[in-house]
């Protein structure tokens, strides 16, 4: 999305991870700054950007087992949000963001202009935001599917934060999306309400289903959730590009769906022409949806750390892995 986006914040933190609160949008001179999670002795070390929805946490808990176990590198993570990732990736505050939905302006300052990020490729995953209602509602009134009736729903949908409008909940106030804009361009009756993060999406979402109760949200694909909670997109106007160059100039005309994105791995420059074991491998990294699903169901549902559901993942898909490593 630009993640335009989804997604919300991380419903399990990575256990034993960094936290660096950043703020701002690059304005802060960094690079002169010693980092703080240099390591001590020489010892080879790696940082990488956890970005705040389960998805991004499970490639990183992954790559950092394997970096960890295989190729004896020291890991660092970091927490930061969508935008100052990128101004933290070109200062070589981080080494690595494993997961990106699109963010055109950064990659035309940082990747073409100022050659700071280089693109590392796809993770493998691709990605899709939409507005999505529960199925059990939708096999009810089939016609919610199109936006064009959503508004005939909106009495249904009313929560005491929406007033008198329907409620279209999205996550963490931090994601960029286009949900205002689509709401008033499409002159619909709702009012978007944010959840606060992914987690707290989530647990509504899992609340509204135990009790069968109708609801439109914002989410995204891929995601767990859809395993315990099934859901089907409602129709939104076709995305085309004169509709995303529109936006590019004016978020606030937005009047279109999001668009389908393969998402996209960044790598801060001088670590991506380092010739290092961490750096091939990363680029090597490519999973799938199912995958990634599986990684985020075990820390965000069952209850495991990002370091025990890395592992788990890792002892059980050898095959997937070990294709990623440096040959020798």
């Amino acid at each position: 999305m630009t993640r335009t986006r989804i997604r919300v914040a991380g419903a399990a933190a990575l256990a034993g991870a960094t936290l660096l609160a950043l703020s701002g949008c690059g304005k802060a001179d960094m690079t002169k700054q010693g980092s703080p999670f240099q390591a001590a002795g020489g010892q080879r070390s790696v940082t990488l950007s956890v970005q705040t929805w389960v998805g991004a946490q499970a490639n990183v808990a992954v790559a950092k087992y394997l970096l960890e176990h295989e190729l004896k590198y020291h890991v660092d993570t970091v927490q930061v949000d969508e935008i100052p990732a990128w101004d933290a990736l070109s200062q070589g505050r981080v080494d690595a963001i494993l997961e990106d939905w699109g963010h055109p302006d950064q990659e035309q300052r940082y990747v073409k202009d100022k050659k700071t990020i280089t693109a590392g490729g796809g993770n493998g995953v691709t990605g899709h935001i939409g507005w999505w209602v529960p199925k059990y509602w939708a096999d009810k009134h089939p016609d919610v599917t199109d936006w064009k009736n959503l508004n005939k729903y909106a009495d249904q949908l009313r929560t005491s934060e929406s007033g008198s409008k329907g409620q279209l909940m999205d996550g963490s106030p931090s994601y960029v999306t286009n949900d205002k804009a689509l709401v008033k361009n499409l002159k619909l009756d709702f009012e978007v309400v944010f959840a606060g993060s992914e987690a707290a999406q989530i647990t509504q979402i899992q609340q509204f289903a135990k009790q069968k109760k109708p609801f439109l949200t914002y989410w995204y694909e891929p995601q767990w959730l859809f395993n315990q909670v099934p859901m089907v997109e409602v129709k939104l106007p076709k995305y085309t590009d004169a509709c995303a160059e529109k936006g590019k100039e004016d978020p606030e005309s937005i009047d279109c769906a999001y668009p389908t994105t393969p998402l996209q791995k960044f790598f801060n420059t001088e670590f991506a022409q380092g010739g290092s074991d961490a750096a091939a491998f990363l680029k090597n990294f490519h999973w799938t949806k199912e995958d990634q699903n599986e990684v985020s169901e075990m820390i965000a549902s069952k209850g495991m750390s990002a370091d025990e559901a890395g592992k788990a993942w890792v002892e059980k898909h050898p095959e997937v892995w070990k294709k990623w490593l440096p040959k020798k």
